[in-house]
């Protein structure tokens, strides 16, 4: 058993290296025709940065986009510059210079890579995908007896932050990098996926697609571990089953069928302030000039944020949406599973976590006010503030580098809920509802906890739930995602998910303080 995991993270590496060294290699070449054509299309009015084009990079062959994508961001930044001091702010080109580059790398490449799509996925995609099965799968096949086994996860490198687990943390932190800052460097990943794309939207491959369609394949495999792992607990397989249909159809398959049907691209189970630039005034107009559907989805996201989420919050808790239908909360689920353990239960991180999620909440709101108030007062700024800076921060600072970089990338080091416990302000509004306003508790019998700390071990959220076990105590949190990981592990049964009246919530410390009144009753009257 032990070759066959051996041999599969052989596979699985020289997949992953074939997928890391593409950006840096390759060729490209953009012919005048393709030029001319993507001038026409784009409109651009700077003959500054046509005539730098043509001089610079038109015709002449590249290899690799770190020497391509110089060029042309070193020709737009130029001609931007020059346009400005001119005050020819027509011709000034508003797309961004990586994106430029992104676009023109696209449409000029050439050579093995490009024409050799369907053998280059199997080699990465097709490579990976297989050495993850042989390496994950053994372990779990041969449990045997019914119940989770979690033995020896602080023995093996992927599950102790061990170099496996420092691998995939660099690799996830590289990758949402590439994807946030520089997607020129994804030419060659969408090269791979150009024929599934093609397929579904008619539109060749952009760098987003590669994200959607590499989340969808990650949470896929993972997701098979999970249905092995998990096998005997009827919970767990249901909830996987319902964030992998969640993914794969509702984030992945309806927005790029509704590109094909000229029909905005949108996610319907994205909810605000997870889904932050909803309200963005670019969005709005998009939607409001979509006709009857951008209407219709208009309406749906703000019924979606202000009644059926927090409806759906008081009959079953936050994990209705985090553990069952959000796709971050389903990526941490099946790829952050083997990392649950390493999330801190310390009282320090219980303070940091109060303090910064509900920051971000309150940055959101704050940041759609005073979006909403440009849009319907047709001002670019709120009390001196440009509005389009805030924006621009929220999207940098939370939207890219702690939902992204951070928020996925730190599973191996720091658990696998650090977006969801640190930074979601989605998550912060649902724990709000649950901790006041809901039918959604956890119930213990202290009576029959040993103490054996595997509900606190596994508790991706840094809730110490034996300290609650211990004490027969509900647990009532706003942070708690009813994963139901510390139900599974129990040995003794002793945690249980439930959804009942308003009034069974009671609060733990008027419980104590009964117990210790009526002992002390019992006491007197003896």
């Amino acid at each position: 058993m032990k070759t066959i995991k051996n041999i599969g993270l052989v596979i699985f590496l020289i997949g992953l290296g074939i997928f890391t060294v593409l950006p840096l290699i390759g060729n490209f070449k953009l012919d005048q025709t393709t030029f001319d054509q993507i001038v026409a299309d784009k409109g651009f009015k700077s003959e500054l940065f046509i005539q730098s084009m043509q001089t610079e990079v038109v015709g002449r062959e590249f290899s690799g986009m770190t020497s391509l994508s110089p060029k042309i961001v070193d020709a737009l930044e130029k001609a931007n510059a020059q346009h400005r001091i001119n005050k020819e702010y027509k011709k000034v080109i508003y797309t961004s210079p990586h994106d430029m580059a992104s676009l023109i790398g696209k449409t000029s490449g050439i050579g093995f890579i490009a024409n050799n799509k369907g053998l280059m996925w199997f080699l990465t995609f097709g490579l990976g995908i297989i050495g993850a099965l042989l390496f994950i799968l053994p372990n779990i096949i041969l449990q045997g007896k019914k119940g989770i086994k979690n033995d020896g996860i602080y023995h093996e490198n992927a599950t102790n932050k061990g170099w496996v687990a420092w691998l995939v943390f660099i690799f996830l932190v590289s990758f949402y990098l590439v994807l946030y800052f520089r997607p020129e460097f994804a030419t060659n990943w969408t090269y791979l996926v150009d024929p599934i794309s093609e397929s579904l939207s008619g539109n060749p491959a952009g760098h987003w697609f590669v994200y959607g369609f590499m989340y969808c394949v990650v949470m896929t495999v993972m997701a098979i571990r999970m249905y092995i792992k998990y096998r005997h607990n009827v919970y767990q397989m249901v909830r996987t089953t319902s964030v992998l249909f969640f993914q794969i159809v509702f984030a992945f398959l309806i927005p790029e069928i509704m590109t094909r049907l000229q029909m905005p691209y949108y996610d319907f189970k994205n909810a605000f302030p997870l889904d932050y630039d909803f309200f963005f005034q670019w969005n709005l107009k998009s939607l409001l000039n979509s006709g009857g559907i951008g209407l219709f989805i208009l309406v749906w996201g703000v019924v979606l944020t202000l009644v059926i989420v927090p409806v759906m919050v008081y009959f079953f808790g936050k994990r209705w949406y985090c553990s069952w239908v959000c796709g971050c909360g389903g990526l941490a689920e099946t790829l952050g599973d083997p990392y649950r353990q390493h999330s801190s239960k310390s009282l320090f991180s219980w303070k940091i976590e109060r303090w910064l999620i509900h920051g971000v909440l309150l940055f959101a709101v704050v940041m759609t006010g005073m979006t909403l108030y440009s849009f319907f007062e047709e001002t670019s700024t709120v009390l001196g503030i440009k509005t389009q800076s805030i924006q621009n921060t929220y999207s940098l600072a939370i939207g890219s580098v702690f939902a992204g970089v951070i928020g996925t990338g730190f599973y191996p080091i720091f658990g696998n809920r650090v977006w969801c416990r640190f930074g979601c302000p989605l998550a912060a509004y649902l724990g709000f509802v649950q901790r006041f306003k809901s039918r959604f508790r956890i119930t213990t019998n202290g009576g029959q906890c040993i103490s054996c700390g595997n509900c606190s071990t596994y508790c991706e959220q840094g809730i110490d739930v034996r300290a609650y076990a211990q004490k027969g105590e509900n647990i009532i949190r706003s942070s708690c995602v009813g994963c139901g990981i510390c139900s599974a592990v129990c040995p003794r049964g002793v945690l249980k998910l439930e959804n009942g009246p308003e009034e069974g919530r009671i609060n733990p410390t008027e419980v104590l303080l009964g117990n210790d009144v009526d002992l002390m009753d019992l006491v007197n009257k003896k």
